[in-house]
């Protein structure tokens, strides 16, 4: 096939050029808010009358890179009416892509799969808000060509602007969202608690504080002198408990300072049949002790 100028532009011919590349306000004319919202360009009449003359897939997709930063996404076109050498692009497009009013953009004609799966996470818990966050996000991508993973595209409701991540795309990592049926999923917005979770915390952490409390008074010795409650003036000496274990020996408290390899038999302690023998003298001898003085019949004596 031939153009002016007797140049031939061989069949499946590929459009790339360079372009220096600017945010929709910098547009000439009224604001364009359509460009805004959706993930389209606008590029130069000559870009239209090139790719005419090329064998090129349709819908037109196109391929944007930042070399300097090497950044890729994708996006479809909107018009070819940007001033020649020039093409403007959604802000958040620009972002994406990390480049500043006037750097240059390369640009080239691509052909994607179309979509099957895609993911999103809301950057922002404000997306929750949304009764039909399902139903917003597919009118809002009818603005869109294509979607690439890793983009954060920027989406309007309500006269509000929300920002959601592509995390996956199948099934590749650029894909065609026209004419399609595509499943979505929505991953947690960036920042979101799960409220059980949170719960959950609050009463571990409660639990958790008394033992830090009784942890930290451990820790301090209490100082100072006592007073009795009879008003008598307290003993000056101080017992050891070790020096009571010591001389008293008492039974079923251990000797601290017993050496080890040594036994030892208390010859004072009394064998437990002695010692119950006691208890029952001494239980007699209180019975006996309680009945004194002389006993009286109930029935009265015949005269």
């Amino acid at each position: 096939m031939f153009a002016g100028f007797n140049i031939m532009f061989p069949e499946n011919a590929r459009f790339f050029q360079k372009f220096k590349c600017y945010s929709v306000s910098m547009l000439p004319g009224n604001e364009r808010q359509d460009v805004e919202k959706g993930g389209k360009i606008i590029m130069p009449p000559s870009a239209l009358d090139q790719l005419t003359r090329l064998n090129v897939v349709y819908p037109m997709l196109f391929k944007l890179t930042n070399n300097k930063k090497s950044r890729v996404t994708h996006a479809g076109v909107l018009e070819f009416v940007a001033d020649e050498g020039k093409v403007y692009l959604p802000y958040w497009m620009m972002r994406n892509l990390l480049l500043d009013e006037g750097d240059l953009l390369q640009i080239e004609n691509i052909s994607l799969p179309v979509a099957t799966f895609s993911k999103f996470q809301p950057q922002s818990i404000d997306f929750l808000d949304i009764t039909n966050p399902k139903a917003v996000l597919e009118n809002a991508l009818r603005y869109f060509s294509c979607l690439t993973t890793g983009d954060s595209i920027a989406i309007k409701y309500n006269q509000r602007i929300y920002e959601l991540c592509v995390l996956e795309t199948r099934p590749g990592n650029a894909v065609s969202i026209i004419e399609c049926d595509m499943n979505v999923e929505f991953e947690a917005p960036l920042g979101y608690k799960d409220p059980k979770t949170e719960e959950r915390k609050k009463n571990e952490e409660q639990f958790e504080e008394p033992m830090e409390e009784v942890e930290e008074d451990n820790k301090f010795t209490f100082r100072g002198e006592g007073v009795r409650l009879d008003g008598k003036k307290k003993k000056e000496t101080q017992i050891d408990i070790k020096d009571v274990v010591k001389k008293t020996q008492v039974r079923g408290i251990p000797d601290y300072n017993h050496p080890s390899g040594l036994i030892k038999f208390n010859r004072s302690i009394k064998p437990i049949s002695d010692r119950v023998k006691e208890s029952v003298d001494k239980i007699e001898d209180d019975v006996s002790d309680a009945f004194h003085g002389s006993g009286f019949s109930l029935k009265k004596g015949r005269k």
